[in-house]
């Protein structure tokens, strides 16, 4: 290369890129078309490098100056699992409940700006791992069909319609908007046809009708890959008509590639490819299932490494190295358009400053959120909002009212600050209102621990605190590369976090020693809490817990005597949490929990799951749940007695319920007086949950599911049929309907006006706020059209969601194209609406139970 001396430094990184793309490889000189340099990239790598970028942990090939990349991250409500800190607004299905695609696109904007912040500076620092990249494997737009279904909580809810906007929205906010560089890439996943259960979702071969597959199971990944230009997309465990999904003919080769003409990168769900010959066996071996996924386009493989069987099936003439060469393309186009092999000044997105993570905009756009997730079920009689100028006294009660993690749900990152729903309340009651708290119960037990922790009893060699030693593998062998001593164990680390001594919190394991000196006789409880695997083993010997949700270790000590304590840790990816701590464990009594509260104004219960119990893959199994599944909806029954008993002091009970899916509140709803489902709001979710109580916000959240009484109600979990299931199947009565939600005002609707033809249809309405707060409404428009054929009872076609001061209206207006007006034909096909269409328009669905809402038809 030409040395040059005399530039400013801006100027010769420019002049430098251009010399190496004039002098050097092709592939390093951007004013090529991108086509160009990954021809000319591919071209120069050996079959055996090819293959190993097939992996999401695709290595460096030095000989080149192409450094190493890790195709997983995750952002499913913000930047997850990273060793920085993150803004995380509500889980999915709440951001859902908000109805609001701007405030979502938003969201996935700010998300995109922390991502990208974090891998300029872990890129500038040499850092390549795990959630360090910019292929974030979000958003999960499965169709949430089943409540009992663990994973319902990442996605959007029941409706194709609601589902695909929501999720173009986060796309289009993740991925930016220039016209060359993606700020950082979305993954549609998981295609297709997959909503659990959990515990066979690597068995389980999903066959549904063709009208149930285009009419429910394809429409919103449709959108996303046709409309909104998804870059990337994650195939499903399941299999599909016999054929694992990262291998269907159909799925893969006919519709996404040939119908669709995607030209983004699909990766397999982590292990997937496994599947196809361990779980599925529809292959041979690991060379066989690896040529068949590559051969359906499936390009990355996540997790396992079956794809390093690849070499042998191009020996084995199974597939060809210019088959493979066919993915290796795409994936290195998707680098190119984010901008990695091109200087930073070329880059729009390379110059977003760490000083973006958590930045106050951010901040306030999660409360926003969270404010506008919650959905008010019930209000008896207006008991909410509460009136700080006539309540003194306050009691919090319930497992959620006091517990950060529920707020985060899964996929989650590391906000700097949570608020929880006691500290919301208490910060917004102020100094003249008495909040008093009592946790109760647990979410699935009676078994409530007070900590009582106290430096002073756990010493190591005459000294306060632990001995720490941390390994860099997960076996613990060899010596530790860090050793120390720790007043405390209580860690909350992104992965891939830097602890010091080079010790990253990834494939990492600790070991924790101390002496505990009894201070009485009696019964003392340790509690373990770890994000994957850990054990406590006192003098010796390992320790069970009594709970199978709460790690919870009674022991029974002698006064001064003193006890050996071992804590074992180890974590292999995703966040590294541990705490342990020391304290009381009683078994509660629901009518002395209740009588200590009942001189209270009004008692607040904090309830419901949380992603302890409900996710992905998980080993609970207990009285209602199996393995991340529900097996029953009902509300706990522990948390059941606990209501009955606060509802029998005579004092108004507000019920605050914390899920990330339908539950089946048949008691709930007919004793309690106010209901308010706040989901999983994220790190701002208690000041919101506080700002509804007290009227600071007037909620506006609508139900992206519907509520069912009872899992009676349902279909079996393993049907994957859509008759009699989600609103535009259920012939049912709900509980809450899907799209439901009250206010602390009133709206009415003018007559729907019609105009246009079957090509292009306008509906405008006039939407009244004739209530005395300033509030939101979600404005929701449905379609029904009967047809000799099944059809939905109806379908959501359109929705806005508005503010309105008091006394205010406004004219709302949709765009029905020909699209919206038509339905799917029992062989799959999109067919015109044929005779009268009903129109519905109003804040809900139209339902007799439901006054709030206008109708007309139209002949077509």
């Amino acid at each position: 290369m030409k040395k040059i001396t005399v530039l400013s430094c801006g100027l010769l990184l420019t002049m430098s890129a251009t010399l190496v793309g004039q002098s050097g490889y092709p592939f390093r000189n951007p004013d090529l078309s991108i086509d160009e340099r990954v021809d000319d990239l591919v071209s120069r790598l050996t079959l055996d490098e090819k293959i190993n970028q097939m992996i999401n942990s695709a290595p460096a090939i030095e000989r080149l100056g192409i450094p190493a990349y890790d195709w997983w991250n995750e952002a499913l409500h913000g930047v997850a699992r990273s060793p920085y800190p993150a803004t995380s607004f509500p889980q999915a299905i709440g951001m859902a409940a908000t109805w609001d695609a701007e405030a979502v696109y938003k969201m996935a904007d700010y998300t995109s700006d922390e991502g990208r912040a974090i891998f300029n500076d872990s890129s500038r620092k040499g850092k390549t791992g795990i959630f360090l990249g910019l292929t974030y494997w979000s958003p999960n737009i499965n169709i949430f069909r089943d409540p009992r279904w663990g994973r319902g909580q990442e996605t959007y809810g029941e409706d194709p319609f609601l589902t695909g906007t929501i999720g173009a929205s986060f796309v289009k906010g993740l991925q930016g908007d220039h016209p060359m560089y993606l700020k950082s890439s979305a993954c549609a996943k998981h295609y297709a046809v997959h909503s659990g259960p959990e515990w066979n979702r690597h068995t389980y071969d999903a066959k549904v009708s063709t009208f149930d597959l285009w009419d429910t199971y394809l429409p919103a990944f449709k959108t996303l890959v046709v409309d909104a230009k998804v870059s990337g997309v994650m195939c499903a465990y399941n299999a599909f008509f016999g054929q694992p999904c990262c291998g269907s003919d159909e799925l893969m080769s006919d519709i996404l590639y040939n119908q669709w003409n995607f030209n983004g990168y699909v990766t397999s769900d982590c292990g997937g490819i496994f599947n196809f010959f361990r779980t599925h066996k529809t292959h041979e071996d690991a060379a066989a299932a690896s040529a068949d996924a590559v051969i359906h386009g499936t390009d990355c493989e996540c997790g396992s490494g079956a794809y390093r069987a690849l070499s042998d099936a191009v020996a084995e003439g199974l597939i060809t190295e210019e088959q493979i060469d066919v993915s290796v393309k795409r994936l290195f186009k998707m680098r190119f358009r984010l901008g990695m092999f091109d200087p930073d000044e070329r880059n729009p997105y390379a110059a977003i400053p760490v000083s973006v993570l958590e930045c106050d905009k951010h901040k306030a756009h999660a409360l926003k959120m969270a404010r506008q997730s919650i959905v008010l079920l019930k209000n008896e009689n207006d008991l909410l909002p509460l009136d700080k100028k006539k309540i003194k006294k306050i009691a919090v009660v319930g497992p959620n009212a006091h517990d950060e993690s529920v707020l985060l749900a899964n996929y989650y990152g590391n906000p700097t600050e949570i608020t929880t729903v006691l500290e919301g309340i208490r910060a917004k009651a102020g100094k003249n209102v008495e909040v008093i708290y009592e946790k109760g119960v647990n979410l699935t037990d009676n078994l409530v621990f007070t900590s009582a922790y106290d430096d002073k009893l756990f010493t190591y060699e005459g000294k306060q605190g632990f001995n720490a030693a941390y390994y860099s593998n997960t076996r613990q062998e060899g010596a530790p590369g860090l050793s120390r001593r720790e007043k405390k164990i209580d860690y909350k680390w992104g992965d891939g976090q830097d602890i010091a001594n080079g010790i990253i919190t990834r494939q990492m394991s600790a070991h924790w020693s101390t002496v505990y000196t009894a201070k009485e006789t009696g019964e003392i409880c340790f509690t373990l809490k770890a994000d994957d695997w850990a054990e406590l083993h006192i003098d010796g010997v390992k320790q069970n817990s009594i709970s199978k949700i709460n790690s919870y270790y009674p022991f029974n000590v002698e006064k001064g005597k003193k006890y050996s304590l071992d804590i074992y840790y180890r974590q292999h990816a995703d966040n590294a949490e541990i705490t342990f701590d020391a304290g009381v464990l009683k078994k509660t009594d629901c009518a002395e929990v209740a009588n200590a509260v009942k001189d209270a104004d009004v008692i607040i219960f904090a309830g419901g799951i949380s992603a302890k119990i409900e996710g992905e893959e998980m080993p609970v199994e207990i009285e209602g749940f199996k393995r991340g599944d529900r097996t029953s909806i009902a509300l706990p029954s522990v948390q059941r007695e606990m209501l009955a008993a606060l509802q029998a002091t005579g004092k108004p009970v507000v019920f605050v319920l914390m899920t990330g899916s339908a539950i089946g509140l048949e008691w709930e709803s007919e004793h309690l007086p106010a209901i308010i489902n706040a989901w999983y709001g994220g790190q701002a979710g208690g000041q919101a949950v506080a700002d509804v109580l007290f009227g600071d916000y007037n909620p506006a959240g609508r139900l992206p599911v519907t509520f069912y009484r009872s899992a009676d109600d349902l279909p079996d979990f393993e049907d994957y049929s859509m008759k009699n299931r989600t609103y535009r199947y259920f012939t049912g009565t709900p509980l809450y309907p899907f799209g439901y939600g009250l206010s602390y005002t009133t709206f009415r609707y003018g007559s729907p006006e019609v105009s246009g033809d079957q090509n292009n249809r306008t509906v405008k309405v006039t939407v009244t706020n004739a209530g005395a707060r300033d509030g939101d409404e979600v404005v929701q428009l449905y379609l029904s059209n009967r047809r000799d054929f099944v059809t939905p009872i109806r379908a959501l076609k359109g929705f806005k969601r508005i503010h309105l001061k008091a006394g205010e209206s406004q004219a709302v207006e949709f765009t029905l194209t020909s699209n919206d007006l038509s339905v799917v034909s029992p062989s799959g096909n999109i067919v015109p609406m044929k005779g009268d269409v009903l129109i519905s328009v109003g804040g809900g669905q139209p339902l007799s139970t439901s006054q709030n809402y206008r109708t007309c038809s139209v002949n077509l």
